[in-house]
């Protein structure tokens, strides 16, 4: 059986949450967010788990969720920072966050043991994604094959403010578009709004649940220091996207995607006022028999 590994991007800064909401403690037990998409992952056939993280955050995954792994599946660690920018570009001193979740990737290059997923730490993705996504990383044939799950809009929303997702078209089964769509919100009357208009609540979405072959890493690294080289002078802000990326190859015809939607309920942490929400969703699962008290049991 081929090895699959999971990509956990978990070193943005968290900026509107106001904190590490990566590592924020929801579950009844103080389970952080991401622990159940590793559970989830692992049970359907997953062997490798791969953390992004920023450098201070390292020892305190290792043991708040490595050490509880080990034994069980492969844990590795990647650290998202300035050591892999090409010499030729100069990082703005204005600049603190990361580049994005292209980055994010390239900086676990040196780990990643076969075809892999990513998923962002802070979101809640439910059972059947990884199980959807385990068997499509065990089809892709080489770096033009790929794979996403995509989610349903409307269950995917914030009550407390505006998000960013990708808007997909699917047809036959595959992704021809996905559009990068920010500030998506309720509206008063409880329509679904985003920057350019109203949105369908049965649109569906990226979540950041792509799956690549890791023949695909060579072309994403082209990709990223191709994206530095286009950064305008004095934008401290740019990010190189895993959506954006997607959209890109497609448009050139460089890969196809695979899409099968998830009929799960997404749930994740954007701001400070979804982290009660997301505590309370956690319990519910658990009180159903989801998941067991120990979730490592």
């Amino acid at each position: 059986m081929k090895d699959t590994s999971l990509v956990i991007l978990a070193a943005g800064l968290g900026s509107r949450f106001g904190g590490n909401k990566q590592i924020s403690e929801v579950g009844p037990h103080g389970e952080i967010l991401m622990e159940y998409s590793i559970r989830d992952a692992v049970e359907a056939g997953f062997t490798q788990i791969v953390f992004i993280l920023k450098a201070e955050m390292v020892e305190t995954v290792r043991e708040h969720v490595g050490k509880r792994l080990e034994g069980r599946v492969r844990v590795d660690y990647a650290v998202q920072d300035w050591s892999d920018i090409p010499s030729w570009y100069a990082i703005p001193k204005e600049r603190t966050k990361p580049f994005g979740t292209v980055h994010a990737v390239l900086a676990a290059k040196h780990l990643i043991r076969g075809p892999f997923a990513t998923v962002n730490a802070d979101d809640y993705y439910g059972k059947e994604a990884f199980r959807i996504m385990h068997a499509m990383l065990t089809e892709l044939a080489d770096k033009h094959d790929a794979g996403m799950v995509p989610y349903i809009l409307g269950n995917t929303m914030s009550e407390n403010g505006g998000v960013t997702r990708g808007i997909c078209e699917i047809r036959r089964g595959y992704l021809e578009k996905v559009d990068e769509t920010r500030d998506i919100h309720y509206e008063e009357d409880h329509r679904i709004v985003g920057e350019y208009g109203g949105l369908d609540p049965q649109e569906m979405v990226s979540m950041n649940i792509w799956g690549f072959h890791p023949e695909i890493l060579p072309v994403m690294e082209e990709y990223f220091h191709d994206f530095l080289r286009k950064i305008k002078e004095g934008d401290v802000k740019a990010e190189c996207l895993l959506p954006i990326m997607v959209n890109d190859f497609l448009s050139r015809k460089l890969i196809a995607v695979r899409a099968k939607s998830s009929p799960d309920r997404w749930f994740g942490i954007t701001y400070q006022a979804d982290r009660d929400t997301v505590a309370a969703e956690l319990r519910l699962l658990h009180k159903k028999g989801i998941y067991p008290e120990n979730l490592y049991q």
